[in-house]
């Protein structure tokens, strides 16, 4: 016999009340900045279909650790507005890097009522009580990018991003290729956990040695002078792994200032580090595909609300990467960096 019951495992049973909830339209934001699902005409000229369900208008709140002007999150963001779009969906993007002041975003979203809520989880504790209001609330919530380790333990519905840890292992195991012997791992934020595993996963597998080298990654001035004064110190260092393509960019430069014979690789894309990748100033990249990432999380939501649908059934994450770009495929990938979706 057909039913739609949701599955009768206790985490879903908390949340299940937001699938009956009727689709309201929440009142503004005033702390978030708003991006409004529809945007049709942009979503074209980008490339992307832009049919629009038919099912009633939903609020859903994404809330990011993202530091101000990393062109990263601009792609999560580009995703996650598509999916909006598609979903008839009011989409509110806001974002703090400061673990309370995320969870304060997280907790304005819970007040205004919203329908469902997408978080990354870079500091899982200052998370955590916040996140238990919400589903108390019966507002279902999704993870994405970070917070693989932690999603399950803190209730979340599901969870959209790549394994740090394994994406840290494959890199080191890459390097082992190239022959490197003596990698810095370059660090932009310490104690965030998906960075601080990224580079425990390069020292696992590579065969050579690792130092880690902790920078200020909000100030890129210092973070260049700090990895060119490392170089210049130590000359066995010949391989230099970032964790984030403007910090591959920059170290490129850093390289070049030091008089150092050092290569460079990194997790994570934008358009100038295709370019760079196609001239040869950054040997690869790990892709864990944000757009995906942005785009899963929304559309997760409006699944669970109009289908009882749920991804990896609350016991496995949607892992989005990783991947490698290099010289053999960034061709390839450079044609939707150039929309800004890769």
């Amino acid at each position: 016999m057909s039913h739609t019951a949701l599955p009768r495992s206790p985490r879903f049973r908390r949340i299940a009340p937001a699938v009956a909830v009727a689709a309201a339209a929440a009142p503004p934001l005033a702390a978030f900045t708003r991006s409004t699902g529809g945007n049709t005409a942009a979503l074209r000229g980008a490339g992307v279909s832009a049919g629009t369900a038919d099912t009633p208008r939903m609020t859903i709140a994404m809330v990011t650790h993202a530091p101000s002007g990393d062109t990263f999150w601009d792609t999560i963001r580009k995703g996650a507005e598509a999916a909006a779009a598609k979903d008839n969906v009011k989409l509110i993007y806001s974002n703090d890097e400061t673990a309370a002041d995320q969870a304060n975003l997280v907790q304005n979203a819970i007040d205004q009522k919203v329908e469902g809520i997408a978080v990354t989880l870079a500091k899982p504790d200052a998370m955590k009580a916040v996140v238990a209001k919400a589903e108390a609330a019966g507002i279902p919530v999704v993870g994405f990018n970070a917070g693989l380790s932690e999603w399950k333990k803190q209730g979340l519905l599901s969870f959209f991003g790549q394994d740090e840890s394994v994406s840290g292992q494959a890199l080191g195991t890459k390097l082992n290729d190239t022959g490197a012997k003596h990698a810095l791992c370059v660090v932009q934020a310490q104690g965030d956990i998906n960075l601080e595993q990224r580079c425990a996963g390069v020292k696992k597998t590579f065969s050579g040695k690792t130092d880690n080298l902790y920078v200020n990654g909000t100030d890129m001035p210092s973070v260049k002078s700090t990895i060119t004064a490392k170089l210049a110190q130590d000359k066995s260092i010949d391989e230099v792994v970032t964790l984030g393509a403007p910090f591959a960019l920059t170290a490129a430069q850093a390289t070049s200032e030091a008089g150092s014979k050092a290569k460079v690789a990194t997790f994570d894309l934008n358009k100038d580090l295709i370019a760079a990748i196609e001239k040869g100033s950054i040997q690869f990249a790990v892709d864990q595909q944000p757009y995906l990432q942005g785009y899963l999380a929304v559309d997760s939501l409006w699944l669970y609300k109009t289908n009882g649908n749920y991804s990896g059934g609350g016991e496995q994450p949607i892992l989005t990467g990783p991947a490698f770009v290099d010289k053999s495929n960034v061709d390839t990938v450079a044609q939707f960096a150039a929309k800004g979706t890769r």
